[in-house]
């Protein structure tokens, strides 16, 4: 007899690749931090600020855990997120503020699902719409949202939103990517 680990409702298991979804905890502001640094693309912020934001934004927020294997010393660790917050002003928009996956997780559609899981929940919530911003060198963020919007049957539109001007110390440009509706029946 095999015995399934108890989830909380806020875990969704994914047996296909092995991981688990969830809200994140306190417990993995040190993990985001850690994947947001080994990116080498994403702007890393304090690991004080990837742990306020597991206590602030977690219903907003979604990480990956490795299944449970008691062959693997890493098991149950967090190995990717997806950051985001409902937009005060728009509280049907869910903004996506960073996804990350480590580096030896890539490939496996690991960033889509945390992405579709995300919306899972929120959704029916009432989020309408998603925003992301991406530069302009980004091809595998543009990708991944361009694939959600096409396999949620909602439209994607790209606009500037942060030039140079307001972006100082080179950092490049900004592009507002919004999908919507979401939701449609």
């Amino acid at each position: 007899m095999t015995v399934q680990p108890q989830r909380s409702e806020n875990e969704r298991a994914d047996s296909d690749i092995g991981f688990v979804l969830a809200e994140p905890t306190l417990r993995d502001g040190p993990e985001l931090w850690r994947m947001a640094r080994e990116s080498e693309v994403l702007d890393v912020n304090s690991p004080y600020s990837y742990t306020l934001w597991c206590r602030d934004f977690g219903a907003t927020s979604i990480v990956a855990r490795d299944r449970e294997d008691p062959e693997r010393h890493d098991a149950g660790r967090a190995c990717g997120f997806v950051s985001g917050y409902l937009r005060p002003d728009a509280p049907d928009t869910l903004f996506v503020w960073q996804v990350a996956v480590d580096r030896d997780r890539r490939g496996r559609g690991l960033a889509r699902l945390m992405l579709d899981g995300l919306a899972e929940r929120l959704v029916p919530r009432g989020a309408r719409a998603l925003e992301a911003t991406v530069t302009p060198g980004n091809t595998a963020s543009a990708a991944l949202f361009g694939s959600f919007a096409r396999d949620h049957g909602a439209e994607l539109t790209r606009t500037p939103l942060f030039g140079p001007d307001l972006l100082p110390g080179g950092h490049d440009p900004e592009t507002l990517f919004r999908i919507g509706p979401l939701g449609r029946a």
